[in-house]
């Protein structure tokens, strides 16, 4: 297969997987319908900038997209409990973040023998 097609059918899943009608993916990147579908289609190349927005905007795994392989834990696969809790976590100084650390794995070791 003609990489243009492959990176097109990437960009075809990443829409569907979210449910997003191509109508949707080009209003929300700045693109008309027919350049959304040739994009899927791999008959013109999205440029890096769509791309880049693709990812911005709608959490679209860029990495899967050009390679086909998934971004390892990409941060569109994390809740937004979870980004907020990373988010504050880097704030914090080394120290508050060891006791973080001890307090979780705690936790988990507490988990893991209730299971």
């Amino acid at each position: 297969m003609h990489v243009s097609v492959d990176i097109g059918s990437r960009l075809g899943e990443e829409r569907r997987k979210r449910g997003l009608t191509q109508d949707q993916v080009a209003e929300a990147l700045g693109v008309s319908k027919r350049t959304q579908a040739n994009y899927e289609a791999g008959s013109s190349d999205a440029p890096a900038a769509y791309l880049y927005r693709s990812a911005e905007n709608l959490g679209f795994d860029v990495h899967y997209i050009i390679l086909g392989v998934q971004s390892p834990k990409s941060k569109e696969s994390l809740t937004s409990d979870e980004d907020a809790l990373i988010e504050q976590y880097r704030t914090i100084s080394d120290d508050d973040r060891a006791a973080v650390k001890r307090i979780v794995r705690a936790m988990a070791i507490d988990a893991a023998r209730e299971s």
